[in-house]
């Protein structure tokens, strides 16, 4: 019982301590937490320091992009213009719909952002485009809190 209650415990504080700090993907990307409470990572850090976010979200059944998302890509394009990288918008979304439907809303966001940075002057042959549909959540949940996350345009190093 003793041993239990210890490892259940331990659990938990290994638990709140993996929640809190960044963490580093596949990539190198380091990921973390917004101000937002969104799961975010960076693709790099602007002349002054600061990251620059490597997401935007999406509202429900939706790739128009928001404001929010505009200002991200711009700091993105300004990053890219002052870097040669090329990169890859993966398109992606909730749960909530088939699997076919979410891959076309994915494709739609991924190409909306991808033509967002193209119009702020980023040549289109160095910006590929995929939509995981619903296959990779960001968040696991069933609640608006983790669909609102995995409604998104990632946008990754392809070099």
């Amino acid at each position: 019982m003793k041993k239990t209650a210890l490892a259940l415990v331990s659990a938990l504080f290994l638990l709140a301590a993996c929640d809190s700090a960044s963490t580093n993907t596949a990539d190198g990307a380091a990921t973390g937490v917004d101000a937002n409470g969104k799961v975010t990572g960076y693709i790099g850090r602007d002349s002054q320091g600061n990251n620059i976010a490597d997401r935007v979200f999406f509202e429900l059944a939706s790739s128009e992009l928001s404001s929010d998302a505009q200002a991200t890509l711009s700091r993105q394009a300004d990053y890219l213009k002052a870097n040669s990288m090329n990169v890859t918008l993966e398109g992606q979304c909730d749960e909530r719909g088939t699997r076919e439907y979410n891959i076309a809303l994915g494709e739609r966001r991924a190409t909306a952002a991808k033509n967002f940075l193209v119009s702020l002057g980023i040549p289109a042959n160095r910006i590929s485009t995929i939509s995981y549909g619903k296959e990779r959540p960001a968040v696991v949940g069933h609640d608006d809190a983790a669909w609102s996350q995995n409604r998104r345009a990632v946008t990754v190093s392809a070099n």
